[in-house]
């Protein structure tokens, strides 16, 4: 990805950016410092275009299209390391899932078959109630085109019992279902057009 230019920042800075993203993930982002705790904690920063420091103050600097476009939202394993050691007690791997959502809602994900993989992996806890791998994988790998991915590695997680050919069958199956209708009900309810009223002309 070209590199953001600092000379450039002030034209394509979005002041509206970083109330948005305060709000989306309830997390004051004006208060990073940029110690720098959360990108020497976070164990993918080396496969990251911009360490997570940098996303931060990216954010303050209104930088809405290079941050979600960046890699590093996707790369982000939400593994709570940087929401841990910062300082100022901001929720860092919060802000990261509220960007992939602004990503999503953007139209801007950066990475196909990371949003992909999402996508499955919320289509399996909704049907199974938990993440069921057997059945995940292969449709994942098909719809990525690579259906031999990982095949190597099946025998010897089958061998130790890591994965099962059937799902579990879970108490409270039904309710998770519930909980993504009601979600999603409620996508469709934002997405709605709002009727606007318009005002009478008295003859």
């Amino acid at each position: 990805m070209e590199r953001a230019h600092t000379l450039t920042i002030q034209k394509t800075c979005d002041k509206d950016f970083i109330r948005r993203v305060e709000e989306a993930s309830e997390q004051e982002v004006s208060k990073c410092y940029q110690c720098g705790n959360c990108s020497a904690s976070c164990n993918y920063t080396y496969v990251y275009d911009y360490p997570v420091n940098q996303i931060m103050r990216l954010i303050q600097l209104g930088q809405k299209d290079i941050v979600l476009r960046s890699r590093s939202v996707w790369l982000c394993a939400a593994c709570q390391a940087c929401t841990t050691r910062c300082p100022c007690n901001i929720d860092v791997a919060c802000v990261m899932e509220a960007l992939r959502v602004m990503s999503r809602e953007e139209n801007t994900v950066s990475l196909k078959d990371v949003q992909m993989f999402y996508d499955e992996f919320l289509k399996s806890v909704k049907t199974f109630g938990r993440v069921f791998e057997t059945g995940l994988l292969p449709v994942y790998n098909l719809k990525a085109m690579k259906p031999f991915g990982d095949m190597d590695l099946a025998p010897k997680v089958l061998q130790k019992g890591k994965l099962h050919f059937l799902p579990s069958r879970i108490k409270g199956r039904k309710h998770i279902a519930e909980i993504f209708e009601r979600f999603e009900e409620q996508g469709k309810k934002k997405q709605e057009p709002r009727e606007v009223n318009e005002p009478s002309h008295s003859q």
